[in-house]
């Protein structure tokens, strides 16, 4: 099996780069009740792509865009009463 070679101009997969530096240090959780309408907002306006899910001091669930796009909209179509609590994934 032949090894893996990484693309000219790549940055290797064995990258020097530490999470801190990849990651979004203001992170703040929405409730379970917050609209999925708001999280889309959130999304389009920070330019990130999930949020996490907090209750009592407490992470809950995390909701990605895909989240909104497959269980909300395409499942139901009824956006306007979904909440994050909703299309959730708890598995964290």
């Amino acid at each position: 099996m032949a090894a893996l070679t990484p693309c000219k101009g790549v940055i290797s997969w064995r990258s020097q780069m530490k999470v801190k530096e990849a990651m979004h240090r203001d992170v703040q959780w929405r409730d379970p009740s917050t609209p999925i309408t708001e999280l889309a907002e959130i999304m389009r306006h920070e330019d990130i792509g999930a949020i996490p899910i907090g209750e009592n001091d407490r992470l809950v669930g995390m909701v990605t865009d895909r989240d909104i796009a497959i269980r909300a909209v395409a499942e139901d179509g009824d956006i306007s009463a979904t909440t994050a609590g909703d299309v959730m994934n708890a598995c964290i």
